[in-house]
């Protein structure tokens, strides 16, 4: 909920954030990917327009790149105990072919590199976006750079682009 409403989720109780989500996830559309192992849910990341994330616009080393309207792949949680077996890995995969799927133009991600700054991160780690394809289009914080995965290879055909 951070990057939908900012500060306030720290003003709200857990009760209210909880059921702040519960309503974006009813008027959906869905607002990330789920990991499982059998029926157990291992991770989660939030998959959405950045449109719906209007906290990103905020802040000043996430502000808009260019006025691609882009998807947003803002935040992961990997269950203890599955930490470091290519569950991010696997969540970027699925994000990246249902964000192609949606006719995004591309994906963003605002990871930590992790050889700048020991954080601890929700929003996953720079070398694993890069392993995915992913390059940093802007770097206003050398800890944060936003990174793009182009979801639209344009190719000349008879003098004309297309998908």
């Amino acid at each position: 909920m951070h990057w939908r409403i900012g500060r306030d989720i720290r003003r709200q109780s857990g009760a209210e954030n909880k059921a702040a989500f519960e309503a974006v996830v009813k008027r959906g559309p869905p607002p990330g990917l789920l990991a499982f192992d059998g029926e157990l849910a291992v991770g989660w990341c939030q998959l959405t327009p950045r449109k719906s994330l209007p906290w990103l616009d905020r802040t000043w080393r996430l502000k808009p790149v260019d006025d691609l309207p882009v998807w947003a792949l803002s935040c992961f949680y990997v269950r203890k105990g599955y930490r470091r077996r290519g569950i991010a890995s696997a969540l970027i995969a699925a994000a990246l072919q249902e964000a192609k799927r949606a006719d995004a133009p591309a994906l963003e991600a605002y990871p930590f590199d992790a050889d700048v700054s020991p954080s601890a991160s929700g929003t996953g780690y720079v070398s694993t976006f890069a392993r995915m394809g992913f390059t940093t289009v802007a770097c206003r914080d050398p800890s944060r750079p936003i990174m793009r995965h182009n979801l639209r290879r344009l190719r000349a055909s008879k003098g004309r682009f297309s998908r």
